[in-house]
């Protein structure tokens, strides 16, 4: 996929493009932040199938991977130097289990409407069929994507003002 503008979490905005990395620092002894680097952690159950999903379907990189850190298995994807990534983990004997709902979202805002198209397509060339999202908001400009451990991803042909 090519470079996405922006990322969203459900109750957490930021705008991330403009962030330079040398702006990732607190600022001060109050711990008021910048331009903070954002990681969205969670376990999962597969993290051969996530893989899949976040490299070969949205085109991230693996950052880095590890086995048997105390136990924990685990993957980072996003892009190197950018100001967000994700980590999924995975310990033997711990079930992590599935997305506590449907409206658990992750959405990138691609302005860009060819760009949004080849991620849609990259997405589907993948094997992954967009799915109706539980708020029907998403899909006016977007489409929505469920990852294997049933949290879900939007694309939004949108610009974040």
């Amino acid at each position: 996929m090519q470079k996405l503008p922006k990322i969203f979490l459900v109750a957490l905005c930021a705008s991330l493009t403009s962030i330079s990395m040398g702006n990732t620092q607190m600022v001060d002894e109050n711990m008021t932040m910048g331009a903070p680097i954002l990681r969205v952690a969670r376990p999962s159950d597969d993290l051969e199938a996530l893989k899949n999903f976040y490299v070969n379907g949205l085109g991230m990189e693996i950052i880095d991977q590890f086995k048997s850190h105390d136990g924990f298995d685990g993957i980072m994807m996003g892009h190197k130097g950018w100001p967000y990534h994700f980590e999924f983990t995975h310990v033997a004997g711990h079930v992590a289990g599935k997305a506590p709902s449907e409206d658990n979202l992750i959405v990138f805002y691609v302005p860009d409407r060819e760009k949004w198209q080849a991620a849609i397509n990259k997405m589907q060339g993948a094997g992954y069929a967009p799915v109706p999202s539980f708020n029907p908001y998403w899909d006016q400009d977007g489409f929505t994507f469920e990852d294997p451990d049933g949290y879900r991803v939007v694309l939004q042909n949108a610009k974040w003002e």
